[in-house]
């Protein structure tokens, strides 16, 4: 049914006229008389009697037109679903107690009145995939690993270094340290299950053990962060590595400890990407957001992979 014939019955069911209904539609009298017929083939009835005073309503027009309304309601109501800014922004963070969690919900105090969709996806081929398709607008990558340099129409921002810190439990040979040099890690064994092969987090820690000499352990199953802790914790020969914004929260009488890396620090860089043809208002907001509120990146006496985009 064409929305078009059905907005001009109503309009002409209001003004009890085909004259003045085709001025508030600025068309003329004769496209009125054609809608009107076209949705009278359509339906198969008599919608209009015309009359001295003009169109009056058959008993079917009188049936139809509250039905009218409502289909022009639900028209308006599909339009706004998607309409450029209506729809909430929707946006990537991989995990929901990593740093990029962090930094939306900051983005949403500053700005409560933007309607936010956050979504969790896994590898990077899937979010770029999501970014081309629309059916995201933004995500956090550390971009790009080695020989998958990101599409053309894919733009991307570097927002957060987040620097590595060593996990350990009360028993580890380090627990009682203030801060570790990265290369006193080397022979120590750190154990991260979490780590999946072709995932720009596993190129990460492979350069970084390459560079450093470290021994990064990602066997056994991954039984999430409350079984690693747990591990670390009951583990004295074992530590891990876990991001200075990871939010974790654990019984105290584990005794974990938190020990900043130096000397260089490592640090994981993450950056916003989205597709250069987005429309959406909120996600020049997002962006504006970020580049104000989170430190810069490159600092000096950090480390970052040599692939990783300065930009």
């Amino acid at each position: 049914m064409d929305l078009d014939t059905v907005r001009t019955f109503v309009a002409a069911a209001d003004a009890g006229q085909f004259q003045e209904a085709a001025a508030e539609l600025a068309v003329t009298q004769q496209a009125v008389s054609k809608r009107i017929a076209a949705l009278e083939r359509t339906l198969g009835v008599r919608l209009f009697t015309r009359t001295p005073r003009g169109a009056e309503l058959t008993i079917d027009g009188q049936a139809f037109l509250p039905h009218a309304r409502e289909l022009l309601r639900v028209a308006e109501r599909a339009v706004a679903s998607v309409g450029t800014g209506r729809r909430p922004l929707r946006v990537d963070v991989i995990a929901s107690r990593g740093a990029a969690t962090g930094l939306m919900r900051g983005f949403h105090r500053a700005h409560p009145e933007i309607d936010l969709d956050v979504v969790m996806l896994f590898d990077i081929e899937t979010a770029v995939a999501a970014l081309r398709s629309g059916t995201i607008d933004a995500s956090f990558r550390a971009v790009a690993a080695p020989g998958r340099p990101l599409p053309e129409d894919i733009e991307s921002v570097r927002v957060l270094d987040e620097p590595l810190q060593l996990l350990t439990g009360p028993g580890h040979a380090l627990a009682g340290a203030r801060s570790v040099p990265l290369a006193r890690l080397a022979g120590h064994r750190i154990w991260m299950p979490g780590i999946v092969p072709g995932t720009e987090w596993a190129a990460y820690y492979d350069d970084l053990v390459a560079e450093f000499g470290l021994t990064i352990e990602a066997t056994g199953p991954n039984f999430g962060s409350d079984a690693l802790l747990d591990t670390v914790a009951d583990t004295p020969a074992l530590a891990t590595f876990m991001g200075e914004h990871t939010s974790l929260v654990w019984p105290a009488g584990l005794g974990l400890r938190r020990i900043p890396v130096t000397g260089p620090t490592p640090v994981y860089p993450h950056s916003l990407l989205w597709h250069r043809d987005n429309p959406h208002p909120a996600l020049a907001i997002l962006r504006d957001h970020l580049a104000t509120t989170t430190a810069g990146h490159a600092a000096a006496g950090t480390w970052t992979p040599g692939w990783v985009l300065p930009r």
